[in-house]
């Protein structure tokens, strides 16, 4: 029986202490047919001489320039042969057999086109970690959470996620993806540039009849802000803003501008709840996100293709407000919804 082949690709950026620290246990990874790739964003450290001089086996491909997470990885793949692409995060520490049990699942079933494993913090390796948890999912004004995390709220695991289900996404943490999926969607869309390209690949894939899925068998061990930290204004802005995106180009036409209406909506009461707090850089990263979405209207909608699918016919979506669910109702976990 042929084992499929399998290439590992963590993208760096200045990351030359995170490889240090994380690249000795994924060279560990026991696979049988299994290649690993750093793919250099222009570091300016250190990385590549690094790399160079203490791991020579690993294949190294550098970028001209920094492409952000979605472009950096467009440029990557395009380069490498393989049945299956795993996207994996700088700052992840890995056990050995990490990678059968996913690959495993998704073997078992033609239809699934990614999947991602139980997502730990790092730092303390009994809790989930905010970036994928137990498998992501999104609600209906698109806001995006994950069995184990919502919000802000993150769960000890204590098998309550040990099931393996469909999910909505998988984190880009650690994205398994079969190669022949990525290329039939063209890989992740370069204009997100970071945050949320995920969730638009699965949504894409999901939207032509592929699924998603959330494999506990395999676990891996995130830190988790290595890029961008959770209180860094360009992050949010990102995040407003792609958010946004993600809706235009995924749900059906009907649907999508009265959801983004709401979503808009929802985001002037977050301005207004930062002007309150003071966090005027924030703010601004709201009034900047709507500008440059409204913007890009015409080239955003040029990239829907017709095969969006009613979301709510979609495994992984939650038919509510996680907003209403988690502020006003005060529900904080996931198994209470």
């Amino acid at each position: 029986m042929t084992i499929p082949s399998v290439a590992v690709v963590i993208l760096n950026w200045n990351g030359k202490a995170l490889l240090e620290q994380f690249l000795p246990s994924v060279l560990k990874s026991e696979y049988a047919n299994l290649q690993i790739v750093v793919g250099d964003n222009a570091s300016t450290d250190d990385s590549i001489a690094f790399i160079k001089a203490n791991y020579p086996e690993i294949r190294l491909i550098q970028n001209d320039h920094n492409y952000g997470f979605a472009g950096g990885y467009n440029q990557l793949l395009s380069q490498i042969e393989a049945d299956y692409y795993v996207l994996l995060n700088s700052d992840v520490e890995v056990p050995e057999n990490w990678i059968q049990p996913v690959i495993a699942a998704m073997e078992a079933d033609h239809a699934i086109a990614v999947a991602q494993p139980k997502i730990k913090w790092q730092k303390n390796k009994h809790m989930f970690e905010y970036a994928g948890a137990a498998g992501g999912y999104l609600d209906l004004h698109g806001f995006p959470f994950c069995r184990g995390r919502v919000f802000d709220t993150v769960e000890a695991d204590m098998g309550q996620y040990n099931d393996q289900i469909e999910i909505f996404w998988a984190s880009g943490a650690a994205l398994f993806i079969k190669s022949k999926c990525w290329k039939e969607v063209g890989g992740l869309d370069t204009d997100f540039f970071a945050h949320m390209e995920e969730i638009d690949l699965c949504w894409r894939l999901k939207n032509r009849g592929y699924k998603v899925i959330y494999c506990p068998d395999a676990e891996i061990y995130h830190v988790g802000g290595g890029s961008l930290d959770a209180n860094n204004p360009y992050k949010s802005y990102l995040n407003f803003r792609n958010n946004l995106i993600l809706m235009q180009k995924n749900l059906p036409l009907n649907d999508a501008y009265f959801r983004i209406f709401i979503r808009m909506s929802l985001d002037f009461i977050a301005w207004i709840h930062f002007l309150l707090q003071g966090k005027t850089q924030f703010a601004w990263s709201i009034n900047k996100a709507h500008y440059h979405f409204l913007m890009s209207l015409s080239k955003n909608g040029a990239k829907r293709n017709g095969n969006q699918i009613d979301f709510l016919k979609h495994k992984g979506q939650y038919p509510s407000s996680i907003v209403w669910a988690y502020f006003v109702k005060k529900i904080k976990y996931f198994t209470q919804l």
